[in-house]
């Protein structure tokens, strides 16, 4: 592409993503767009989208690949040079690019008689343009002589043609345009692109009824270049930056950008964020701001202090302007797509064009307009939605630079903003007093709070928040202003109250705040008081000290039930029931946890309900009951949504949903739920975990390259948290597991077998059974694959420290009875350079791998259930019986293919080919399973709810996915059953008795 095209790459130079982010469907698009061009057919794209969205790097892309497969590429870009443009600019940017690859006879030499003298009229190299009287006769030829080249050129090889920008084109341009596309069933293997920024095109543009006359003919596509979703965007942050971004920076982005490519690569132009926009992003922005009457920007102007979104009646009653007149101002920004109209107000298109219209206020005019916002909403809280009068109110006050209306305003608001479930804005606002505490004359007499009260409200608030850090450093400056002699329950609840929050950061020592904080609550002073620190006690006591923990939370259940605390009471059920789980009485702890939801729905308190949600699905899990798991969890997450905690508590629960759908093989699902949750940017922790489960699918479906980027970005996180504590095993077993199993799938036995011992030396396996034995069953596959000498006898070194611990670990219920079964039959067999087993051996070996598949069937968990069977099968021949083998093969080869397992699948043929096993060949006559059909079980159970006559919504709703992906889910098992309609799947599934039991079987 010549170097004009696109007005965006004459932007100053920035830090661009070395990877096109979240476009593959679009390039999948071009890409097919050019095989109709090569096969003879019409094909012509239009693609739109706003400023920076990526056009022209989608464009690029595409033509890069184009061109190395063969293709000729032409392109041009209208250029911005007032209303008329001008004339005929992307073609004779064209030509010019044609005569350097060709010459001028070349390009002469296509056309009949060499003649180019309409071309003269584009291009001095064509010689000088001959006068012709009959102007119209002239352009005819010219548009002739245009598509006789194209179809020439067509003839030697595929082309491309791209016209970018076509917002600027002069009615030339579009003319020639609009007859080359319309004359396409006349060319040969040409496909034409055109871009365009649609929101450039207002109501009157001249594009826009042209892009409506083409967009009916049948072989032109239109495609609309949306802003990338916050996946997306973190990608390309990561991309732009080498590393995965900090969930701050994450949200500062994508709060800034709002999706757009050009604009974060602006924002990071320098590999970090910045505060202030580039020029040339801001000049960018302000383009169409500044093209609008005075009048209108002055209004923009205002609404920019406003916030992205100002209500209608509110932006009238701080500009003075009646109703009329100010729709009558803004009606040129809607216009041109600058402000959006909604039903009560008035929105920003972008975030960045309000953010640049803002900086370019003077102070003065910053000042005067907040302080009339504050005004008005002052003597009117109802312009705004209800509680957010005073919480807005408290915002322009500061900005104002109203120090006393800010403090007064901000500590009204925090009580507002937590009747809201905003906590984070609550956390904002007592931190905001706290600032401004020392420039405000008797502060404490103005809120009627001392300072001390404020920062143990903002210690709670960060609690609530799940801001542990900084309320950590709010509860340990509360308690150096308080005398604990004096006040000691409240220094005592201070104590608690860090304690808690030291907990989730790792840091600090929880452990001593809590014996000091009881020891200053004697029983008798206030027995409250003391439950509340004993059920906190209890809940570190977990792990070598349960007996006595169990014993601080028995009496803490006694205390809260005599002096009448159910908040308290719930927290002690909640606490004796995990010690319980922990010692391995699940179905009692089960039955304790039930008594502490009961209770606290009934007096509703909704942290302990929190708490019920994370450890039953938690528990549940564990005892193999994933389907229960998943929507215990997901019922949690209605919770924390309803709570104002879908971001900490809501993700960490999304983790116990999408750990079961992984055990299930609905992995598509699980996928789902990960990226939902991911997409709220949680903390560190529970983003670190959602990535080693998006990691594990990852590499059971063969994607190392995804696998690798997950345990990457999960062992970074994993180094920067620093995570200590009672809870660590369930990230640091689950992350050696991933990277030990990924470097075994790239081929590097050796550094898995370091990355297995490097972890049992450095923590108590026995402690963690839930996470260790998943990695030791791993790791014993690993041991016994190894296949050069020298990293068999690394293995053998291995392998005896693992059976040493899985004969100390727990084994109760029926995934770890499953797991030690699997554990048993892979580390019997020895590393793959021992001696052939004997016929006895494999006999044996083959009755632990079917004991171990039963075990799997049990729990429902079809990945390691088929990987047993293939074991299974592999001691089968072995012991001579080819029968078994081929019966034990097909059955995991149906589970594999369904659940997209192309490693598992890949070792299964290995096998089947190796002992000249059928593995499809004695099944003639017989339903055809899941896996011959070619769903995948997350689309079975979309055409289970198809058969029982669900809607597209009605799905979306009983599966947790958007009625949307529902639809594509039903789009894909309408072409893979090859039937036209829902009715016709659903006789289809039925006639195949698809429903009658498990289809993989």
């Amino acid at each position: 592409m010549s170097a004009g095209d696109g007005i965006l790459e004459d932007m100053s130079p920035r830090i661009s993503s070395p990877a096109l982010i979240g476009r593959a469907e679009y390039l999948a698009a071009l890409d097919a767009a050019l095989r109709r061009a090569q096969d003879g057919g019409p094909a012509a794209v239009l693609i739109g989208g706003e400023a920076g969205i990526g056009k022209s790097r989608l464009i690029g892309e595409f033509a890069a690949g184009a061109g190395t497969a063969g293709a000729r590429v032409l392109a041009g870009g209208c250029l911005d040079l007032g209303t008329d443009g001008l004339p005929f600019a992307p073609f004779a940017a064209m030509l010019r690019e044609l005569v350097r690859s060709i010459g001028a006879d070349g390009v002469a030499g296509l056309l009949p008689g060499h003649a180019t003298r309409e071309f003269a009229r584009l291009l001095p190299e064509f010689g000088a343009a001959e006068a012709e009287p009959d102007t119209g006769v002239a352009r005819a030829r010219l548009f002739e002589q245009m598509l006789t080249l194209l179809d020439r050129l067509g003839e030697t090889g595929p082309v491309v043609l791209v016209i970018e920008d076509a917002h600027w084109a002069d009615p030339s341009t579009r003319d020639l345009m609009a007859f080359l596309i319309g004359s396409q069933q006349a060319l040969a293997r040409v496909l034409i692109i055109v871009s365009y920024r649609s929101d450039e095109l207002h109501r009157t543009h001249p594009l826009r009824p042209l892009l409506a006359e083409l967009g009916r003919l049948g072989w032109v596509e239109r495609m609309e270049l949306p802003r990338l979703g916050r996946l997306q965007a973190d990608e390309l942050v990561a991309s732009i930056t080498g590393r995965e971004p900090e969930p701050g920076l994450a949200d500062e982005v994508y709060h800034r950008a709002e999706g757009n490519p050009l604009f974060v690569e602006e924002l990071l132009s320098d590999g970090s964020l910045a505060n202030e926009l580039p020029e040339s992003l801001r000049d960018l922005l302000l383009a169409a701001v500044r093209r609008l009457p005075e009048e209108t920007q002055d209004l923009l102007r205002a609404a920019s202090a406003g916030g992205q979104h100002t209500g209608h009646a509110l932006l009238a009653a701080v500009t003075g302007l009646p109703a009329g007149d100010l729709e009558h101002t803004l009606r040129p920004a809607v216009a041109a797509n600058v402000l959006t109209a909604g039903q009560s107000g008035y929105a920003f298109r972008h975030a960045l064009i309000r953010e640049a219209i803002y900086d370019d206020l003077l102070p003065g005019e910053r000042t005067r307009l907040h302080t009339r916002f504050a005004q008005v909403l002052a003597a009117d809280a109802e312009l705004v939605a209800p509680d957010r009068g005073v919480i807005e109110q408290a915002h322009h006050w500061y900005y104002a630079h109203d120090t006393t209306g800010a403090l007064r305003s901000a500590w009204q608001a925090a009580p507002a903003a937590a009747h809201a479930l905003a906590h984070a804005e609550q956390l904002t606002l007592l931190a905001r007093v706290l600032e401004l505490w020392d420039t405000v004359p008797d502060a404490a007499d103005l809120i009627g709070a001392s300072h001390l009260d404020v920062l143990e409200r903002a210690a709670i608030a960060a609690e609530d928040a799940d801001e542990y850090e900084r309320g950590v450093a709010f509860a340990s400056a509360a308690l150096k202003e308080l005398d604990p002699a004096a006040e000691p329950v409240r220094a005592a609840q201070l104590l608690e109250t860090r304690a808690t929050l030291s907990k989730h950061t790792g840091r600090g020592d929880p452990d001593a705040d809590l014996r000091a904080a009881i020891n200053l609550v004697p029983p008798g002073l206030d027995d409250s008081a003391r439950a509340r620190l004993l059920v906190s006690d209890a809940h570190h006591g977990v792990g070598p000290a349960g007996p006595a923990a169990m014993a601080r939370g028995e009496e803490a259940l006694a205390l809260a039930q005599q002096v009448g605390a159910p908040a308290i009471q719930v927290r002690a059920l909640c606490e004796v029931a995990s010690i319980k789980a922990h010692a391995g009485q699940d179905t009692e702890a089960l039955q304790w946890f039930a008594r502490a939801r009961a209770l606290a729905e009934q007096v509703r308190t909704f942290r302990p309900l929190l708490h019920v949600a994370v450890n039953e699905s938690h528990i549940l899990e564990g005892l193999g009951e994933h389907e229960r798991a998943a929507q215990v969890a997901r019922d949690g997450i209605a919770s924390a949504e309803d709570y104002g905690l879908a971001r900490t508590t809501g993700t960490f629960l999304a983790i116990n949903v999408a750990e079961p759908l992984l055990a299930l093989g609905r992995w598509d699902e699980a996928v789902e739920v990960i990226e939902h949750a991911l997409v709220l940017s949680p903390p560190q922790l529970n983003r670190l975990a959602l990535r080693i489960v998006s990691g594990e699918i990852a590499m059971r479906r063969g994607d190392l390259v995804a696998a690798r980027a997950m345990a990457t970005a999960a062992r970074t996180m994993l180094g920067r948290a620093g995570y200590r504590g009672h809870h660590e095993g369930q990230y640091y077993l689950p992350m050696a597991q991933l990277e030990a199993e990924l470097y075994a799938a790239e081929g590097d036995q050796a550094e898995a077998l370091d990355t297995i011992a490097g972890t049992i030396d450095r923590f108590d396996l026995v402690r963690d059974p839930r996470y260790a034995w998943p990695l030791l069953t791993a790791s014993a596959r690993i041991c016994v694959a190894a296949r050069d000498r020298a990293v068999a006898e690394r293995a053998r070194e291995v392998l005896g420290p693992l059976r040493t611990l899985a004969g100390k670990l727990d084994t109760s219920g029926p995934v770890r009875e499953a797991s030690w079964l699997t554990f048993t039959a892979a580390a019997g067999t020895g590393p793959a350079d021992t001696d052939p087993a004997s016929a006895a051996d494999a006999q044996q070996a083959l009755a632990q791998w079917d004991a171990a598949a039963a075990a799997w069937d049990g729990v429902h968990q079809p990945y390691e259930r088929a990987s047993a069977m293939l074991r299974a099968a592999e001691a089968a021949l072995t012991a001579g019986d080819r029968a078994g083998a081929a019966h034990r093969l097909r059955r995991a080869a149906g589970l594999a293919e369904a659940l997209g397992a192309g490693p598992l699948q890949a070792e299964i043929q290995d096998l089947a080919r190796g002992g000249r096993i059928l593995l499809r060949g004695d099944q003639a006559g017989n339903s055809p399973g899941l896996y011959q059909l070619g769903l995948t079980a997350r689309e079975f159970e979309v055409l289970r709810l198809v058969a029982a006559g669900r809607s597209n919504p009605e799905i979306a709703s009983e599966l947790f996915i958007s009625a949307k992906t529902a639809s594509v889910h039903v789009s894909n098992i309408l072409a893979k059953l090859g039937v036209g309609n829902r009715g016709e799947a659903a006789a289809t599934a039925h006639r195949l008795h698809l429903f009658d039991a498990d289809p993989a079987s």
